[in-house]
């Protein structure tokens, strides 16, 4: 029972939630009923104390009605300012916990894909070692083995990496030390680092020489290294993936297009978002923490940059970070 309240906690709390909102709602309603016919007895009272051969009878049946009219008028507007004030309640409260819940899930998600992600580079750092302490390997295996042992243990360091500049940013406790970075290099550097990791996808690489911006070298490898670990990781190993950078005026734009499945349109806020992943988390075979597209719009403003999202022709996605030149 408790296992099936986790997995609808949401479905509960709204459905609980708007059972509350209409009950006071309807005690609303029923005040305004309840004095409404209170109003009415005491007209038809006051109605009853005058006497009709009275010469002023008219002059007080006529303050005594626009008395009637006018508590009908006050209730109504305070039951309205009520009403107005009640939903204004209700619809911050709902966003509030709805926001929350899913945060909770996001984060919930986050730690497992986390783990999952640090335990596979381990394992395979790991397995690698023991296969060179306990066996005698010739030269070229040894090479091989090592080689892998460092790829996975770069992928260790990027995950960390992401995880405790994210985690500074958001605090506030990472300050950015600029300088002038040669950007045209800094991004052929990652772009040939990725090629030599996993030789059979293909990056095409087109960078202006030249290109110099200011900021901190670590936060703009990480941008880079994230868009284009992005674009490889959501699409097909035969599809290639283009790295871009140009210049115009004072502006340098970089662009990492990929020919994948690309990014519904209800989606492509959401892909900034810290935690967040497109598709569902069931069935997502697709590795990654949610924290590599949230870090690069965070550094590209940062870097009194923007990132943006357009679609690829006849498919997939182009992510383009605006930065200014130094």
């Amino acid at each position: 029972m408790l296992t099936i309240y986790k997995r609808k906690k949401l479905a509960v709390i709204t459905l609980v939630y708007w059972f509350l909102l209409l009950y006071i709602i309807a005690a609303l309603v029923w005040w305004y009923i309840s004095l409404q016919k209170q109003n009415e007895l005491m007209f038809s009272y006051r109605v009853t104390e005058l006497k009709k051969d009275d010469f002023l009878y008219e002059k007080k049946m006529q303050v005594i009605d626009e008395s009637r009219h006018a508590k009908t008028i006050q209730y109504i507007g305070e039951g309205l300012t009520f009403f107005v004030v009640i939903l204004m309640g209700a619809v911050f409260v709902y966003r509030a916990v709805r926001k929350q819940i899913r945060l909770s899930q996001q984060q919930q998600n986050f730690m497992m894909a986390v783990t999952h992600e640090l335990k596979t580079p381990l394992a395979v750092v790991n397995l690698n070692l023991e296969t060179l302490q306990k066996r005698k390997l010739d030269v070229t295996q040894q090479e091989k083995l090592i080689a892998s042992t460092l790829q996975e243990a770069n992928r260790l360091n990027g995950l960390t990496n992401n995880i405790l500049v994210a985690s500074q940013l958001e605090s506030g406790n990472y300050h950015i030390h600029k300088e002038e970075i040669d950007f045209s290099e800094l991004i052929h550097i990652e772009a040939k680092a990725f090629s030599a990791r996993d030789p059979q996808r293909v990056i095409q690489i087109s960078i202006v020489a030249g290109i110099f911006v200011m900021g901190e070298k670590l936060l703009l490898q990480m941008l880079c290294s994230n868009l284009i670990d992005n674009a490889l990781k959501y699409s097909l190993k035969e599809k290639p993936v283009r790295v871009t950078l140009t210049q115009n005026g004072t502006q340098c734009f970089l662009s990492i297009a990929d020919e994948g499945e690309g990014i519904a349109e209800t989606e492509r806020k959401k892909v900034f978002d810290k935690f967040y992943r497109t598709g569902n988390e069931a069935t997502r075979k697709t590795k990654g923490t949610g924290l590599g597209l949230y870090l690069c719009r965070r550094i590209a403003k940062d870097h009194k940059g923007f990132l943006t999202l357009e679609d690829n022709k006849p498919q997939g996605c182009i992510f383009t970070v605006t930065l200014q030149l130094s």
